[in-house]
C-alpha cells in the first residue's frame, strides 16, 4: 500500500516537459532526479538544490523507475 502512495507523486501533464513523469506537478521531473542519482549527488545535495522536494518524492521516482524496467519486455541482445 505504501508504494502505491509513493506513485502518487508521479503526476503527468502534457503542457509540462512534454508530458514526462513529474513529481508532484512540479518542474521537475522523474529523469532529472533519476540522473542526479546516477552521476552520484546525495539525497542531502538533491534537497539542498531543490528544496521543494522531499525524501519521499525521491523514493517515488525510484519507485516509477523500478516498476518501469520490471515490465520492460526482455530479447536477446546482440553485443557491439
Amino acid at each position: 500500500m505504501e508504494h502505491l502512495l509513493l506513485l502518487k507523486r508521479i503526476t503527468f501533464d502534457k503542457d509540462v516537459l512534454c508530458g514526462k513523469p513529474l513529481i508532484r506537478g512540479l518542474r521537475i521531473s522523474v529523469e532529472m532526479i533519476l540522473e542526479l542519482l546516477a552521476k552520484g549527488a546525495t539525497e542531502q545535495e538533491i534537497m539542498e538544490d531543490y528544496p521543494e522536494l522531499e525524501p519521499d518524492d525521491l523514493r517515488a521516482a525510484l519507485l516509477y523507475a523500478h516498476h518501469m524496467v520490471a515490465r520492460e519486455d526482455v530479447f536477446d541482445r546482440i553485443e557491439a
